[in-house]
């Protein structure tokens, strides 16, 4: 579904990604994990477009999207969950999800009424500014604004970041639905019990460089690699 090949990420001349090579399968859920300031969002700006690699290839269907514009990737089929949402605080929850509504003529398409009844509250408070969600209804939204784009792939960037652990845990069930719905995903967490517990496959990043991958079970039980890469004191 996605291949990144040796890329080489920029921003300006702070020399952020070096050599970073993975891939997501169709139908499967890769982790991207790692410390923060170590690479993971600059993967996810590399592969939607916000900054273009300065080498190296990105590969969606085996199309080359290294260099489209970022609506242009968005058109063939990848959504995006932005780290901190980035819902519009102006517009209602209903405008928030039809805004970038985008059909594909597939059955399995994402309509309004669909993402209502995934996320129920959201059709409780369609009527409501975006700015007087809270952070958990907020990332629901942001999660359901995506899914309305239609979307093949989905780029999730730390959809659990400071959020309740009950809201945590809702997510976790989310994605395991989106999974069994045949959504590839590749998911950006600091959450490493809900990032393996939801994953096929894991790659680990440090200093801009991919240092293991694993499935997401091996890693689970990797001591020695956790620690070294993922531990919060190192």
């Amino acid at each position: 579904m996605l291949e990144l090949v040796d890329i080489h990420t920029y921003y300006g001349e702070s020399y952020v990604l070096h050599g970073v090579s993975m891939a997501v399968g169709e139908g499967t859920i890769a982790a991207l994990l790692g410390r923060n300031g170590m690479g993971k969002t600059t993967t996810i700006r590399s592969v939607i477009g916000f900054t273009p690699p300065r080498a190296g290839v990105v590969r969606f269907r085996g199309k080359d999207i290294t260099n489209l514009k970022p609506h242009r990737i968005a058109k063939m089929g990848i959504g995006l969950i932005p780290q901190g949402r980035n819902i519009l605080p102006s517009l209602s929850v209903k405008e928030n999800l039809t805004v970038a509504a985008r059909r594909r003529g597939r059955e399995t398409d994402w309509s309004l009424d669909k993402a209502y009844s995934q996320f129920p509250l959201l059709e409780q408070r369609a009527h409501l500014k975006g700015d007087l969600l809270s952070g958990g209804e907020q990332q629901m939204l942001a999660i359901g604004r995506a899914l309305m784009t239609n979307p093949d792939l989905l780029l999730m960037d730390e959809p659990s970041e400071g959020l309740a652990p009950k809201i945590v845990r809702d997510i976790g069930i989310i994605i395991g639905q989106l999974r069994k719905q045949g959504l590839s995903i590749l998911l950006v967490e600091q959450n490493l019990p809900l990032a393996l517990s939801v994953s096929d496959y894991a790659f680990i990043i440090s200093k801009g460089k991919i240092v293991f991958e694993s499935d997401a079970a091996e890693l689970e039980t990797n001591e020695e690699v956790k620690e070294r890469y993922l531990s919060a004191t190192k």
